[in-house]
C-alpha cells in the first residue's frame, strides 16, 4: 500500500511540475511578447472622438416665423433651418430704395444746375467780351471827338466857324466820354457777374460730388437692407446633424444668440491624451489601431495627424504654476490628434464624445 501511495504522489508531482513548466513557458512567452510589443507600440484608453460643432447663430433679431428642423435631424448644406419674420426688414429695404431714388433725383437736378451755371458763365464771358469791344470803339470815338473839339476850338478863336459848330463838337466830345464811362461800368458789372457765375458753378459742381456721395451712401444702405433681409432665412452651412433644437415659432431671438448646434459629419477625428513618457518616439504619419468602446466588433484604423505643442493642463483656464506652493510631480498628458477610418456603415454610427482606445505603432 505504501508503495502504491508513493507511486501516486510521484505521478501527481510530475503532473504538477509539468503544468507549472507549461504555465511558466506560456507566461514567459506572453510576457516576452508583451515586452517586445511595448517597445514598438504605445497605447492609451484616454481618448475620445471629436468633430466640428457649428452653432447656429442669427445675424439679425426678430421673431421666428417657422422652424424646419427637429432634434437629431440630418441636414445638407443649404437646407433651410428656420425663418425669421422679415416684414420689418422688407420695409427697411423699401425705405432704403426710396432714399436711393431721392438721391439719384437730386443728382439729376444738380447736374442740370451745373449745365445752367456753365451756360451762365459762357454768357457772362460773352458779355465781358462784348463790353471790351464796345469800349474799344468808344475809345476810338472819344479820341476822334477830342481831335474835333481841339480843331473846332482853334477855328473858333480864328472866327472861321460859328459858335454853334463849336458847341456841336463839344457835345460830341462829352457824349463820347459819357459813353465810354458807361461802357466801363457795364464791363465791371459783366465781370462781376462772371465771377459770381464762376463761383456758383464751382459750388454746384461740388454739390455733384456731394450728391454722388449720398447716392453711394444710399446704395450701401440698400445693400445692407438686402443683406439683413437675406439673413432672415437661416440655412445650414455644411452637412451634419442638428442637436439641441430648443426654439419654436413666435420666439424672439437676438442677433448673436446661439440657437442650436450642427455636428458636422464630413470630418471626425480622435484626440488621444498620452502620458508624457509615451511620446518620445511618436511622430506624424504613424499608423494607429483604434478600438471604439461602443462598437467593439468594428475595426478602425488611423494615423497621427499632429501632436499638441503643449500639455493639456497648459491650456486650461487656470494652468498650474509649479513655482508656488508645495510641488507634487504629476505625469502630464499630451493631446495627439488622430485620423480615423473604417467600415462605412460603422463609420456613420460614430458620434463625438465616444470613448476609444488607441495603439500607436512607433517603430
Amino acid at each position: 500500500m505504501e508503495t502504491q501511495e508513493k507511486k501516486g504522489k510521484k505521478k501527481l508531482n510530475k503532473r504538477f511540475l509539468l503544468v507549472l513548466i507549461i504555465l511558466l513557458v506560456v507566461g514567459g512567452s506572453f510576457g516576452a511578447y508583451k515586452y517586445v510589443y511595448s517597445l514598438s507600440h504605445e497605447s492609451t484608453d484616454n481618448a475620445q472622438i471629436e468633430a466640428n460643432v457649428t452653432p447656429v447663430i442669427p445675424h439679425v433679431s426678430g421673431y421666428i416665423s417657422k422652424v424646419y428642423v427637429k432634434d437629431n435631424q440630418f441636414v445638407k448644406k443649404g437646407d433651410t433651418l428656420l425663418v425669421i419674420d422679415d416684414r420689418e426688414y422688407t420695409l427697411r429695404l423699401k425705405e432704403a430704395e426710396a432714399n436711393l431714388a431721392i438721391a439719384q433725383s437730386n443728382l439729376n437736378v444738380t447736374k442740370e444746375n451745373v449745365s445752367l451755371s456753365q451756360s451762365q458763365v459762357v454768357t457772362a464771358n460773352q458779355s465781358v467780351g462784348s463790353a471790351e469791344t464796345s469800349i474799344e470803339s468808344a475809345e476810338v470815338r472819344l479820341w476822334r471827338a477830342n481831335k474835333d473839339y481841339e480843331r473846332y476850338n482853334n477855328l473858333l478863336e480864328e472866327n472861321v466857324i460859328t459858335e454853334q459848330q463849336f458847341e456841336q463838337a463839344k457835345a460830341e466830345k462829352e457824349m463820347a466820354e459819357k459813353q465810354l464811362e458807361l461802357l466801363k461800368r457795364q464791363k465791371e458789372i459783366a465781370a462781376s457777374q462772371k465771377g459770381s457765375s464762376l463761383s456758383q458753378s464751382r459750388v454746384v459742381e461740388s454739390q455733384v460730388n456731394v450728391s454722388q456721395g449720398r447716392i453711394e451712401q444710399s446704395q450701401a444702405m440698400v445693400d445692407e437692407a438686402k443683406l439683413n433681409l437675406s439673413y432672415c432665412v437661416i440655412i445650414a452651412q455644411a452637412d451634419g446633424q442638428v442637436s439641441d433644437v430648443n426654439v419654436v415659432a413666435g420666439q424672439l431671438v437676438q442677433a448673436g444668440q446661439s440657437l442650436f448646434n450642427i455636428v458636422l459629419s464630413n470630418d471626425i477625428w480622435i484626440i488621444a491624451n498620452f502620458k508624457e513618457t509615451q511620446i518620445e518616439h511618436m511622430q506624424e504619419g504613424q499608423h494607429v489601431d483604434v478600438e471604439i468602446d461602443a462598437f467593439p466588433d468594428a475595426e478602425f484604423k488611423g494615423e497621427i495627424l499632429s501632436i499638441s505643442p503643449g500639455t493639456g493642463s497648459l491650456f486650461t483656464l487656470l494652468p498650474p504654476d509649479n513655482s508656488t506652493g508645495n510641488f507634487v510631480k504629476i505625469v502630464q498628458r499630451v493631446p495627439v490628434k488622430i485620423s480615423i477610418s473604417g467600415n462605412a456603415d460603422a463609420f456613420k454610427k460614430l458620434r463625438p464624445g465616444l470613448s476609444a482606445e488607441v495603439t500607436v505603432t512607433t517603430k
